[in-house]
């Protein structure tokens, strides 16, 4: 019956020429994907239309300002590579990535926390416990150590660890491959029986996220920075739990308030521990400024 009634007032909307009502066209759209032989893409569907009238109806542009919207999305795509994905950055600078991210991580209370998995991961090469990531890079050494747990706080043994960060100067290894740099400040490293890694690298700074194409424009419209706070990337996986994807950032450091793609939680800050000389928590005998980050990660049961 409301089929019946809904095709009636499409039809009543109609002018002569066949063209629909604007305040009917959402409607008859809708009405169009229903059929979708798939009942997810029929939902995502429907919803895509809902909400995209919804908004053209919201702000009304102009057509200039339409093109203007389309030619954003297309050189946005003409930016994308191998080595650079804008669509990407675009999601993460728009809060989408993150806010994917939650609905996708309702993870429970003792479980470490997630966030955005960023551009600039690749598959790791494996270093031995205690190995030195940093490669080409150069700073302030930084040892990094921690344990990994399930959520009744058992270690969990031969857990993968990928680590990846910027260098000194705010660039990842892959940003430099052209130079024939190499890979740098990333590598893979696999739990003891206490669940336990080390390694050492050097110490990252904040960056700007890549600002010369589409995205860098926009935030410069909407009177933002591009600007990530300092921080370690971290990757941990193991059979029966969920894979974490996470960083930890430096504490007291800049843009934790104004991270470019919102990707900071409190309970992913970390003070480094500062240290001059002395000995290591892995012996090495150290002649100068050095730091440590450490923290414990909890992996949640795969459901």
């Amino acid at each position: 019956m409301m089929d019946v009634v809904r095709e009636g007032l499409l039809q009543a909307a109609q002018p002569a020429s066949g063209a629909l009502d604007e305040t009917m066209l959402t409607e008859a759209v809708i009405d169009r994907v229903r059929g979708a032989p798939d009942p997810r893409v029929r939902q995502i569907s429907e919803a895509l239309v809902r909400h995209l009238h919804a908004f053209i109806r919201e702000v009304e542009p102009t057509e200039d300002e339409w093109r203007a919207g389309i030619d954003f999305l297309t050189a946005t795509g003409q930016m994308c590579s191998a080595t650079r994905q804008e669509f990407i950055l675009l999601s993460d600078t728009l809060g989408v990535s993150m806010l994917v991210d939650q609905i996708n991580h309702r993870l429970p209370g003792v479980a470490t926390e997630t966030t955005v998995f960023g551009p600039f991961y690749v598959d790791a090469p494996v270093f031995r416990e205690g190995g030195d990531i940093s490669g080409h890079f150069t700073g302030l050494p930084l040892y990094i150590d921690g344990t990994v747990h399930n959520e009744a706080g058992e270690a969990i043994e031969g857990a993968s660890v990928d680590i990846w960060h910027s260098d000194e100067h705010g660039f990842y290894d892959l940003q430099k491959l052209s130079e024939g740099s190499g890979l740098a400040g990333r590598g893979r490293f696999f739990t003891g029986p206490d669940g336990s890694f080390r390694l050492w690298t050097v110490r990252p700074t904040a960056y700007p996220i890549p600002d010369d194409g589409p995205v860098g424009r926009m935030l410069s419209a909407q009177g933002r920075h591009p600007f990530r706070p300092e921080h370690v990337h971290f990757m941990i996986a193991n059979d029966g739990y969920r894979t974490l994807v996470t960083h930890l950032f430096a504490q007291g450091g800049q843009y934790l308030e104004s991270d470019v793609v919102f990707g900071v939680k409190k309970s992913l800050i970390r003070a480094y521990e500062e240290h001059e000389g002395g000995i290591a928590p892995d012996g090495r005998s150290m002649g100068g400024p050095w730091l440590r980050l450490n923290h414990d990660f909890v992996l949640a049961t795969q459901a």
